[in-house]
């Protein structure tokens, strides 16, 4: 099943180290993938993560949902960030641009394979993908509102931060090696180009 286009979903942030919170995250996304995201308890998910408690888990996470977008919330931040420091001469997207080399610089290479299961599991549940909807838009306003102090207007300042995101999902949904940067990179130079082509 394809991942609607408008549906942005949990790339893991950190580089994966055996730690409690990333060991809950890939405790829950393989039972999820072996039984269902509605069948999965929290109970289970603390047990395949090493015989953690409930406890432990939601010291992590309010719920099982934000297990799939754990992190999400520091990519906002950092995307903001890095956005607010681009050079003064950068055009908009060339700022979502360097947004998007930043969070490329979180990606190790063995989170795709990882990633597209997160992808499964969100859309094969109409809660997750309402969640997944209320990420995206996060995700996309903290761009917007990073450019937007930066003096660009409001409608510009949204549109490159929705071609951006896009980007993003895009490169999360495409087959191969290429790294996150060099697509995004591609990506936002294709839809210049087409930009231009509607005038």
């Amino acid at each position: 099943m394809m991942v609607p286009s408008h549906i942005a979903y949990h790339v893991p942030v950190a580089r994966w180290e055996p730690n409690t919170r990333e060991r809950l995250v890939r405790a829950a996304v393989d039972l999820f993938a072996d039984q269902g995201y509605d069948a999965t308890t929290v109970s289970e998910i603390a047990e395949r993560a090493g015989g953690l408690s409930k406890m432990t888990f939601f010291r992590h996470f309010p719920d099982k949902r934000e297990v799939l977008f754990a992190g999400q919330d520091k990519m906002g931040q950092l995307l903001a960030d890095v956005i607010a420091a681009a050079p003064g001469s950068a055009t908009p997207l060339q700022a979502v641009g360097a947004g998007l080399d930043a969070l490329a610089a979180l990606h190790a290479n063995d989170q795709r394979e990882f990633a597209v299961r997160v992808r499964a599991a969100i859309v094969g549940n109409a809660e997750l993908r309402e969640r997944a909807v209320a990420k995206r838009f996060a995700l996309t306003e903290a761009a917007a509102v990073a450019l937007e102090k930066r003096g660009v207007p409001d409608l510009t300042a949204g549109l490159a931060a929705e071609l951006g995101i896009r980007a993003y999902e895009q490169w999360a949904d495409s087959p191969g090696e290429q790294t996150l940067a060099d697509f995004a990179r591609r990506s936002l130079s294709e839809l210049r180009a087409a930009s231009a082509a509607l005038d």
